[in-house]
């Protein structure tokens, strides 16, 4: 088992659903975020219960495309959330909107079910010139199911 920040979070998330969905700039049915549990000046972990009628599901699995998704959506929740602390009345955040730029060293060794509940780790591993290199990490229970390096530039506002 990989030891991380995933083994030491609390017992409650620090947000989760509407306090979620208002930090990224994705919405219904795309959202493929519903909790943050932790945040600190280099790592994230958001929460995602995986529903039946999610787009991404198919044959009673969340697909490939699904959980690059969760990564995506984990490191905009990071940013939304960094956004609103700052701001602190948290009302009239606009989350930023990001793109992916690339994905490296994508692995998925398992897809998730229906109603599988995930945990997905992000780590800043750099900032080049306004871009953001990410290593993402999709856990299911205590296993890395999926990984990535992703690249993702922010729109300036």
């Amino acid at each position: 088992m990989e030891t991380t920040i995933i083994n030491f979070l609390p017992s409650e998330p620090i947000l989760s659903g509407e306090q979620v969905s208002k930090l990224i700039p994705q919405k219904p049915p795309i959202e493929m975020v519903d909790s943050l549990w932790y945040n600190d000046e280099t790592k994230t972990v958001s929460g995602f219960h995986i529903k039946t009628d999610n787009i991404f599901v198919e044959n009673g699995f969340f697909t490939e495309p699904g959980l690059i998704e969760n990564i995506a959506q984990t490191a905009a929740l990071r940013v939304g959330y960094i956004v609103s602390e700052k701001n602190k009345s948290g009302d009239n955040v606009k989350p930023p909107i990001g793109f992916i730029g690339g994905i490296k060293k994508l692995s998925i060794e398992e897809l998730p079910a229906v109603n599988e509940n995930l945990l997905t780790h992000v780590e800043i591993v750099n900032v080049v010139f306004g871009v953001n290199i990410i290593e993402g990490k999709v856990f299911l229970k205590d296993k890395c199911i999926a990984s990535c390096e992703m690249k993702i530039f922010l729109k300036e506002e």
